[in-house]
C-alpha cells in the first residue's frame, strides 16, 4: 500500500473531535457585528479629525474601515459556510463626542481589544478541530494584535519606549 493511500485512510479512521458549531457561528455572528460597527466607528473618526496632521491621520482610520469591512464580509463567510444565516446587527456603538486623537486612540484601543477578545474565543473553540476556521482566526489574532500594538505607540510620549496599556 503507498504512503499516500495510508494517509486518505487515517483521514477516514481518526475522526477529530468536533467543535461546537453553534457556539462558532455565534462567536461568528458577534465578529461580525463587531467589525460592521468598527466600519462606521473609523469613519466617523475619520470626519472628525482636525489640525495639521488631518491627511496622514483620516487616510489610517478610513483603512482601518475598509480592513474592518473585509473582515465582516469574511466573518460572515464563515457563518455561510457553516450553514448559517449572517446576522443583520452591528456591535456597539457609543458617541462619547471625545474627538481629540489621544480620545479616539483611546476607543479605538478598546474596539481593537474587545474585537481581539471576540477572535481569540473563536480560536479556543476552534483549535485542533478545525484547521479552517483556526487559522482564520489565527490571522485575525495576529492582525488584530499588530492593530493593538500600533494604537498603543502612537499613545506613547514620545521617547517613551514602555507600552502605554501595560500589555506587552
Amino acid at each position: 500500500m503507498s504512503v499516500g493511500g495510508d494517509a486518505a485512510q487515517r483521514r477516514f479512521t481518526m475522526k477529530k473531535e468536533e467543535f461546537n458549531k453553534q457556539k462558532a457561528i455565534e462567536v461568528l455572528n458577534t465578529i461580525l457585528e463587531m467589525e460592521l460597527a468598527g466600519v462606521i466607528r473609523y469613519n466617523h473618526y475619520s470626519l472628525m479629525v482636525f489640525g495639521p496632521n488631518r491627511i496622514p491621520i483620516i487616510t489610517w482610520l478610513r483603512d482601518l474601515a475598509a480592513e474592518s469591512m473585509r473582515h465582516a464580509q469574511q466573518a460572515g463567510e464563515m457563518v455561510t459556510h457553516l450553514g448559517a444565516h449572517p446576522s443583520l446587527g452591528i456591535g456597539p456603538l457609543l458617541e462619547t463626542e471625545k474627538h481629540k486623537i489621544d480620545e479616539i486612540l483611546r476607543e479605538s484601543l478598546e474596539h481593537e481589544g474587545a474585537a481581539l477578545d471576540a477572535y481569540e474565543l473563536l480560536l479556543e473553540l476552534v483549535q485542533g478541530k478545525s484547521v479552517f476556521l483556526e487559522e482564520f482566526a489565527r490571522k485575525r489574532v495576529y492582525e488584530e494584535t499588530l492593530h493593538i500594538g500600533e494604537v498603543d505607540k502612537m499613545l506613547r510620549v514620545p521617547g517613551v519606549v514602555e507600552s502605554f496599556s501595560g500589555k506587552p
